[in-house]
């Protein structure tokens, strides 16, 4: 039996489609594995700096995305946590070694072992995809295939950025780029009665933004109206780094949420670091952040805005989101 799958072939610019879609065997979970028929898979930007070449592959001809909603139609050897039938996620961590010091310590996303969807193993640019059933997510009832899927990293992913950057509720938090894991954090932050600033350089974001009721928008290079308690760079502009630092106030944090960022200006320490202000980076989750922000969710109703390309239009919405043509979540509707 075989599927329709994408891989990345050659790395190249996403309007060259560097995507290949392929028939591929049916994968077989293994031991401890549930395999899922893929229903929905979000558009992440770290597909895009695989495809692109920004991220460096894994292993040749992988399926990209680590956004998957799906069901459970096979269970390997041992697998007994989850039921065939049920509905479950699968995020970008899939694997930790669980003894090394950081796993230990309640910091698995540190693991030097760690595994990753969509990079170290085939993703959800698949009909079918297979997890250690310890890494599966339950999904909300309250959110359906396509919006539940951006939750998986967009939305993990932001929620463990913006617990980073220390804003306290009631604080003042600047977003640098507004798309998929922004729109979700910042509805996070609001949440929690934070002041929110967005600066991006993308109309219609700044359009989403505002309705979901940001205090301010702004260009990215702008400076926001008040000096910020925190800030969260989600855009992967390392030029953007002096500037949000430069828009916090004393003893602020910037977080710098993806996994690639492109080179960052010389720093002047009196401007951009002296009075305690704070550069962090952001590594992937722990299974318990994306727990607790799937409750938070849950809980909030935290709205997804998306849009939706069916599975073999997936070199174009790789496309759309490297030229800012897509407004909150790209998704992928196999079928």
């Amino acid at each position: 039996m075989t599927m329709t799958a994408w891989q990345v072939g050659t790395p190249a610019p996403a309007a060259e489609h560097p995507l290949q879609l392929v028939q591929r065997d049916i994968p077989e979970p293994g031991p401890g594995e549930v395999r899922l028929r893929v229903r929905a898979c979000g558009v992440c930007r770290t597909d895009l700096h695989l495809a692109e070449g920004d991220l460096a592959p894994k292993r040749p001809r992988t399926t990209p995305g680590h956004e998957v909603v799906g069901v459970v139609d096979a269970r390997g050897e041992g697998a007994t946590r989850w039921d065939v039938g049920r509905r479950l996620g699968i995020a970008w961590l899939r694997g930790t070694c669980g003894q090394c010091r950081y796993c230990l310590r309640g910091d698995e996303n540190l693991c030097p072992y760690s595994r990753y969807t969509g990079w170290d193993a085939d993703g959800g640019y698949a009909e079918y995809a297979v997890v250690d059933e310890n890494f599966a997510y339950p999904i909300p009832d309250r959110y359906d295939d396509e919006h539940a899927a951006p939750l998986l990293c967009a939305g993990i992913v932001g929620y463990r950025a913006l617990r980073r950057a220390r804003v306290a509720p009631g604080g003042r938090l600047g977003i640098y780029g507004f798309g998929a894991s922004a729109h979700l954090a910042a509805q996070v932050a609001l949440a929690e009665g934070t002041t929110v600033h967005v600066l991006t350089r993308a109309e219609q974001a700044r359009k989403l933004a505002l309705s979901l009721g940001v205090a301010s928008v702004g260009g990215a290079y702008d400076m926001p109206p008040e000096p910020l308690d925190g800030a969260v760079l989600f855009a992967p502009v390392g030029d953007l780094v002096p500037v949000a630092l430069a828009a916090l106030d004393r003893g602020g944090t910037l977080s710098v949420a993806g996994i690639y960022l492109s080179d960052i200006p010389v720093l002047d320490y009196q401007q951009h670091l002296f009075q305690e202000r704070t550069l962090t980076s952001t590594t992937s989750n722990t299974r318990a952040d994306g727990l607790e922000f799937l409750a938070f969710a849950d809980q909030h109703g935290l709205e997804v805005t998306t849009q939706c390309y069916p599975l073999d239009r997936a070199g174009d919405a790789l496309a759309d989101l490297a030229a800012d043509r897509v407004t909150g979540a790209a998704v992928l509707l196999p079928g």
